[in-house]
């Protein structure tokens, strides 16, 4: 006796104590008992590097964007994504179902009954009456005991797909990152070319200005001077048409981060120096795609489910052996009460052996076999498809790499060319016609700076997106640097 108390103060003692934990124990037994759910959905969303998604803070959009910043934005907000998240639950489900195909099933039923019998009468006896109120009780127990591996490739059907649930929705992350991405970039780039027609359209006036002052003076004619205002005008309009492509790319750039599009946002300006990051070996990049993009995990874990489909196909087809129990007082469900109080109970194997099913089995087994065919296919496809873009990426690396360093050597010939016919014009030494070539060649110089360092960021974004590691990116390109 005195045991039992003890035993009893001290599970009083772990229930006060531990309230708060023996709840959320209770509740993740409740949630998920068979442990079906994956990380992902006990930990939150994650980027393929296992960084988090971060929705909770909220951008100050009158800061400069970050990259960081339009991504996280852009992740939260794609509908996509959302989809692709509650896949994973569903076939979370779809896991918990098979795991549970392994435990019995119980069921109970209790009834409370009132059983009423009347026995006409006749011209000898009168009628009787008897009525009897009771209560029923009936419980079952079955359990599949074997059935050729029909339960165990379902198991690792469900499996499969889970992982290939969880590999689509690393697609869609990389997809969002990539199209957020490469807006940003091109927002940022649209701007610095708006920027850089605006500093042309200033040096033409500049031009013009000197130009009417040496004609005041007597020292050219008014050609050069019509000639200075008709490249002012030029100058103009590819500064209003650049402005226009700054404004649709930033509009752009909204809708890919999925906010208003009467939010305003700032973009930090164009690096004017980028450090190229090494790309490696190509085999490098192709053994990456290989092992690394989401695309292929999901079009592998959809092949290898297919594959364990046919296996559950084909034993469903199979004998089964389930074990039954069945145990009941005062009668059997939907039957009247017992004339006495009695229990039964019964206990047995059962085996079933499927004979004849019309050749509908065969018929799913060789569409299952089909299935499978057609998802190994789309394996190969999917991967030749990623690969041959890698390699059309790396190609595309490799030439921006070169071009950067050839188009800031460009950019500075330009400049001093400018610098020196100026000069030379202010001493009567040049005509207006080299100033206006040599503006035109440095506008021409920094649209070709400004195209190398956008196409460097989209090879680069393009070589990364298509190896599956995109979300390297922010690191490894030194936006701001």
């Amino acid at each position: 006796m005195n045991g039992k108390k003890y035993l009893a103060s001290v599970c009083l003692l772990g229930l006060l104590v531990l309230p708060t934990a023996w709840s959320e124990g209770i509740n993740n037994v409740l949630d998920d008992p068979l442990q079906a759910n994956p990380d992902q959905l006990q930990a939150g969303a994650t980027l393929p590097d296992q960084s988090r998604i971060n929705c909770a803070t909220s951008v100050d959009f009158s800061q400069p964007l970050a990259l960081n910043d339009a991504v996280d934005t852009a992740l939260c907000n794609n509908p996509q994504i959302r989809a692709t998240w509650a896949e994973i639950k569903v076939q979370s489900g779809v896991v918990g179902e098979a795991r549970a195909a392994y435990l019995p099933t119980i069921s109970a039923t209790a009834s409370r009954l009132r059983d009423t019998n009347t026995i006409p009468g006749n011209s000898f006896e009168p009628s009787t009456t008897t009525t009897s109120l009771g209560n029923q009780y009936y419980g079952s127990l079955n359990w599949r005991l074997f059935d050729f591996g029909g339960r165990s490739a379902n198991r690792e059907s469900a499996n499969q797909m889970l992982l290939a649930a969880i590999a689509g929705h690393d697609a869609s992350l990389q997809k969002t990152m990539a199209s957020v991405i490469q807006d940003y970039f091109e927002a940022m780039t649209s701007e610095a070319e708006m920027e850089s027609r605006q500093q042309i359209a200033e040096l033409a006036q500049q031009t013009l200005s000197v130009a009417k002052r040496r004609e005041e003076k007597g020292a050219t004619s008014q050609d050069d001077t019509l000639q200075a205002a008709t490249a002012l005008a030029k100058a103009q309009l590819n500064a209003i048409h650049a402005s226009g492509d700054y404004q649709k790319n930033l509009a752009v750039l909204k809708q890919a981060m999925g906010i208003d599009l009467a939010t305003g946002i700032h973009l930090p300006a164009q690096p004017d120096t980028v450090i190229p990051a090494d790309i490696h070996d190509l085999n490098q990049w192709l053994k990456q795609a290989q092992t690394r993009h989401p695309a292929i995990q999901q079009a592998r874990a959809k092949w290898l489910a297919d594959k364990d489909k046919i296996i559950q196909v084909r034993s469903d087809g199979l004998p089964t052996i389930d074990m039954t129990a069945h145990i009941s007082r005062n009668g059997f469900p939907n039957q009247g009460l017992s004339s006495s109080t009695e229990t039964s109970k019964e206990v047995g194997l059962t085996l079933t052996v499927p004979l004849f099913d019309g050749f509908s089995r065969h018929y799913k087994i060789l569409e299952a076999r089909a299935q499978a065919e057609q998802s190994e296919a789309q394996l190969e496809d999917t991967t030749n498809q990623i690969l041959t873009d890698v390699v059309k990426a790396y190609a595309d690396a490799k030439t921006a790499l070169g071009v950067l360093t050839v188009s800031q050597q460009l950019l500075d010939a330009a400049q001093a060319g400018v610098d020196s016919s100026r000069r030379r014009y202010e001493k009567d030494v040049a005509d207006i016609l080299e100033v206006l070539n040599a503006q035109s060649a440095l506008a021409d110089a920094q649209q070709q700076r400004i195209q190398a360092i956008a196409e460097w960021q989209s090879a680069r974004l393009g070589l990364l997106a298509n190896t599956g590691i995109l979300s390297q990116l922010p690191a490894a390109e030194k936006v701001n640097e």
